[in-house]
């Protein structure tokens, strides 16, 4: 057999289209080294999205890959996992602590939206990321009982949070300061005070993916994330019925308006299975998140269907991916957060943590 070079070792490489990054490891410069020494090849690859569940399977299809297209006897991968911060709308500043803070939005209350996003914080939690998630809805709170994490922050100095933590995420919400049954009766400045405060003020340790649960609609919380937080990219849920796309069109537009990059609808509810009979009926129609996908050119990150024992467990502070890791929804739920961690990670890199801001004083 003739002398290995990187050049075939590369072109290897290339013919393998990662799902995730939607690209080749090489040209995602992922493939950080490579080693030949005569028929054996050892490669080290650098991904930027969490991969604890499914490191193994990659590695197994990298080295098949490899060995196929190279003839090498012995092939070596080694896979670690490096997410850095990434690109947010003008205006706006990184959060210390904070790599990347995903708003999952929806123009219509009542699609699940504050389910999805729960379950997609522990998602990337349970794929070797560090999650939070914060509940930006001021007027009706339910991230507390829906990831179990109820009663109030700590103050260390009297001046900001410590997050509670449940399975391993971080997580604060209006609701962890006031009674659950009490009223907000807030105009829009004070709610969006609120929100920019539960953000600032609340001392996030070490998150590389920071869940933002936004109340349903395009109003003052809204367009405060848009304008004032530094926001990655947005994800929009929906359900198959019409009345629902008609105002996540809205929602999606608002986020392409003020160049918040949208990663991709989640069609929630898509389909109803029977728990006795494992009947599968569409009963709020079928295809139109995909369809609603394809109108605007965003993904559709996947379809979610409407269980009884999804909506039990966040009723009770047990969400399915946390406490039914090996369920078909808890998978489902993982596939999405690895698409979004994906498109997040072949997104333009944040950089202006490396630069010395330049202060101009007068003397």
């Amino acid at each position: 057999m003739s002398q290995l070079s990187r050049e075939q070792v590369e072109s290897a490489l290339r013919g393998y289209s990662d799902p995730y990054l939607g690209q080749d490891l090489v040209s995602a410069k992922a493939v950080k080294a490579i080693a030949i020494e005569g028929e054996r090849i050892s490669i080290r690859v650098e991904i930027g999205y969490p991969i604890r569940d499914i490191g193994p399977a990659l590695c197994a299809a990298l080295k098949e890959a490899v060995a196929s297209a190279t003839g090498a006897r012995d092939v070596t991968v080694g896979i670690t996992q490096k997410i850095v911060a990434h690109a947010v709308q003008k205006g706006t500043t990184a959060l210390p602590n904070v790599k990347n803070i995903v708003a999952v939005a929806s123009g219509k209350g009542g699609v699940g939206k504050s389910t999805v996003a729960v379950n997609l914080a522990l998602a990337l939690q349970a794929g070797g990321a560090q999650a939070a998630i914060l509940d930006a809805d001021i007027y009706g709170p339910s991230q507390p009982r829906m990831l179990g994490a109820q009663g109030k922050p700590e103050t260390l100095d009297g001046k900001s949070f410590e997050p509670l933590v449940s399975y391993g995420v971080q997580a604060i919400s209006i609701g962890n300061l006031i009674d659950e049954e009490t009223p907000m009766i807030w105009r829009g400045p004070m709610v969006t005070s609120a929100l920019q405060q539960l953000l600032n003020d609340t001392r996030w340790r070490d998150v590389d993916y920071l869940v933002v649960d936004l109340p349903p609609g395009t109003g003052d919380i809204q367009l405060t994330l848009c304008q004032r937080i530094p926001v990655s990219g947005a994800v929009i849920v929906t359900t198959p019925q019409d009345i629902a796309l008609l105002d996540a069109r809205k929602a999606l537009k608002m986020f392409q308006k003020v160049e918040v990059p949208v990663l991709g609808v989640v069609e929630n509810m898509s389909v109803y299975t029977c728990g006795h009979c494992g009947h599968e009926e569409h009963i709020f129609g079928e295809g139109g998140g995909a369809a609603m996908a394809r109108q605007y050119g965003v993904d559709l990150l996947g379809a979610l269907p409407l269980e009884t024992r999804i909506r039990e467990g966040v009723d009770q502070g047990r969400p399915i991916v946390a406490v039914e890791p090996e369920s078909r929804a808890a998978e489902l739920y993982r596939e999405i957060a690895r698409k979004i961690a994906g498109k997040l990670a072949v997104r333009a890199r944040d950089y202006s943590g490396r630069f010395p801001k330049i202060v101009i004083e007068n003397t």
